[in-house]
């Protein structure tokens, strides 16, 4: 479920299917729906996602891409063995910023709005 942990940063905690492919769905409708300049950063935790689907991977794209647009930034933290080696083979581990937990993410969204 996503939470606001600040005003400008947006938490999820993701779990499996069937409850990821809804909370990618309403993490993106809450992002598109509001002007660009009140965008905020996402952090996803992956902790208790064991594998994605085509189709998740296709939402994770759409949200990167929307952030992108808004100057925000994506972070994916506490990726499990078997989600990372799925990045790996698709070439994503290139695409998405990653964490090693949630506090290492947001202290790396926080120093990125410190700096820009």
């Amino acid at each position: 479920m996503a939470s606001n942990w600040s005003d400008d940063i947006v938490i999820a905690d993701l779990a499996d299917e069937p409850a990821l492919s809804e909370e990618l769905n309403n993490l993106y409708q809450r992002i598109a729906s509001l002007p660009p300049e009140k965008s905020p950063h996402c952090v996803l935790n992956l902790s208790q996602v064991t594998y994605l689907t085509s189709a998740n991977i296709a939402q994770l794209l759409r949200l990167r891409k929307r952030l992108d647009e808004c100057d925000r930034s994506l972070c994916l933290c506490s990726v499990s063995d078997q989600v990372w080696s799925i990045m790996l083979v698709t070439g994503l581990d290139k695409v998405f910023r990653f964490a090693s937990d949630p506090a290492s993410a947001l202290a790396s969204l926080q120093l990125e709005d410190q700096k820009g």
